[in-house]
């Protein structure tokens, strides 16, 4: 599952993006309201939590704009606003759920599941191109009956691959949105992985081929094209 942490503490995204990873959700974290926007409406979530009090944009005007633009993904309001009048105004503006700081990881954590079970707007588990799928609960790669296993990153950007076979990826978009620019990681972290990806597509046999677009970045393809 795919999520996206807006909050503008870095303290506070910093370990609830580390709890989500270390859980199995894949998450892009961003620090202010207009950034949030951008990537919800751009991008292929299955969930948003959203701070109210964000520079930029308040998260409700961030929901507003969300839903107006029909996207149906559940939102939790995580802040640390906790009157009643509070959640009213963020559950109007069209969020699914609220959860006050502080708060228990735990209790973060079994909020995003019974959202998952509420909703039938998910993404699929499972998605395919060629002769290949992805897991997005196990992180796993198959092709056929053989499959691998990817780590965190390499699992991200084979999702974008996926998600968009045949357009061009550069490796600026891959450190944008899966390292993000604050990442101390240098821009070479996107070559080395991409070697890996190509070594992982040979180990199960699939006709599947990461490209090289000069000057540009990279493609998937190797059918229909």
């Amino acid at each position: 599952m795919k999520l996206l942490f807006a909050e503008d503490d870095r303290d506070v995204s910093k370990a609830v993006a580390t709890l989500l990873t270390k859980n199995h959700y894949t998450v892009d974290t961003v620090f202010n309201g207009k950034d949030a926007l951008d990537y919800l409406l751009s991008g292929d979530y299955d969930m948003a939590i959203l701070d109210i009090m964000m520079p930029g944009m308040d998260g409700r005007d961030v929901v507003r704009e969300v839903r107006k633009a029909g996207k149906k993904l559940p939102v939790m309001m995580l802040t640390a606003m906790g009157e009643i009048d509070d959640k009213i105004t963020g559950l109007d503006a069209g969020a699914d759920d609220y959860l006050a700081k502080p708060f228990a990881g735990g209790e973060l954590l079994a909020r995003i599941r019974a959202l998952s079970r509420r909703t039938d707007s998910f993404t699929p588990d499972i998605k395919s191109y060629g002769d290949i799928s992805l897991n997005r609960n196990n992180f796993q790669l198959s092709c056929g009956k053989k499959h691998v296993n990817l780590g965190n990153k390499g699992f991200q950007m084979m999702e974008m691959f996926i998600l968009s076979p045949h357009n061009i990826i550069s490796a600026e978009q891959f450190m944008e949105h899966i390292w993000g620019w604050e990442s101390d990681a240098e821009i070479n972290v996107v070559w080395v992985n991409i070697s890996f990806l190509r070594k992982q597509l040979d180990k199960i046999g699939s006709k599947a081929e990461i490209r090289v677009v000069r000057g540009a970045g990279y493609t998937l393809g190797g059918f229909d094209d």
